[in-house]
């Protein structure tokens, strides 16, 4: 052991359902993980109030609740959990090699195996508005919140393939949605396009963009400004979904790591592996597609399997040499 760097067998980056369910399989196995819970423990769904999907709770559970049951369910095995940042990283191209991290600037910490659980952020218009209804009216995910806006109305902000899918999935529960578009025209596929046009409680706004959230302690209605004729006007609703494109927290991985168009991590087909011996990722910093909690807890558990698999193997290799 080094007097001066602490070398771990297993760090994990980011708190999320990814990070904690990887950190219960990776303690399992003896691989005495450490987790770097980054500037927001718990992710995402410490902004989120009611959890209705997520199995194991009938009854549903708040977001902030469920990521504590997931911490003590990791701490109980032995996890390290360390609410800490990693703010840069070197990576080993070398099979069984140390991994660097530096934590809050300073420290420098070695990993035999990495697991990256940092999640996506998802993007928000900038209002103050916004940020205060977050979780009691405004939501970035249609497929988790809508059900609670059954036979509601609700508006959707974007006019891409992500947008108009989420409004037609509410337009099967609300009793209306709206869909407001800045530009004059669809960013959506032709296909996506038909189906926005054939949906009969959705109406499409364009040239319209959204100005205030209303409300106090739930969502009211909004106001819209039309960018052609300048008028002001609000619009009653109880919920807003933003669906303007999320952003995969991998900026410190660059240069080192794989990354699609739109900065999500690649990794080898039906595993977790990146393209560095040793180094997994899981959960929404590698899926664009499903972005569910209990998905990401599903590649979290896939990454300890494949670090657990890794150690082994560096260690059969070690006592050969």
């Amino acid at each position: 052991m080094n007097d001066q760097i602490e070398e771990l067998a297993c760090a994990i980056i980011g708190s999320g359902p990814a990070g904690y369910t990887a950190a219960v399989y990776a303690a399992r196995a003896d691989l005495h993980p450490v987790i770097y819970t980054g500037m927001e423990p718990g992710g995402q769904l410490t902004t989120t109030t009611e959890v209705d999907n997520f199995p194991g709770y009938p009854s549903g559970v708040q977001g902030p609740v469920l990521m504590e049951d997931l911490r003590s369910q990791a701490e109980r095995f032995g996890t390290d959990v360390r609410l800490a940042a990693v703010t840069a990283v070197t990576l080993s191209k070398a099979r069984g090699g140390w991994h660097k991290l530096v934590v809050d600037g300073g420290a420098e910490v070695r990993a035999r195996s990495l697991i990256i659980s940092t999640g996506a952020s998802a993007k928000y218009l900038g209002l103050a508005s916004e940020k205060r209804l977050l979780g009691s009216g405004v939501s970035a995910c249609a497929t988790c919140d809508g059900f609670f806006f059954k036979g509601q109305r609700v508006a959707v902000v974007g006019g891409g393939d992500s947008a108009v899918e989420e409004a037609t999935y509410l337009a099967k529960l609300c009793r209306v949605v709206y869909l407001l578009i800045r530009k004059d025209h669809f960013r959506a596929s032709k296909a996506m396009q038909h189906r926005a046009e054939n949906t009969k409680n959705l109406k499409v706004l364009f040239h319209t963009e959204l100005r205030e959230v209303l409300g106090e302690r739930l969502v009211t209605g909004i106001e819209v400004f039309h960018n052609q004729t300048r008028e002001l006007r609000r619009i009653e609703l109880e919920g807003v979904f933003l669906a303007i494109g999320h952003k995969p927290n991998t900026a410190i991985f660059e240069g080192q790591l794989a990354m699609d168009q739109l900065g999500y991590l690649v990794t080898d087909p039906d595993s977790t592996r990146t393209a560095r011996p040793g180094v997994f990722a899981a959960g929404d910093v590698k899926d664009k597609v499903y972005r569910q909690a209990i998905t990401a807890a599903g590649s979290g558990c896939m990454a300890a399997l494949d670090a657990e698999k890794y150690m082994a193997s560096v260690a059969d290799s070690m006592r050969v040499a």
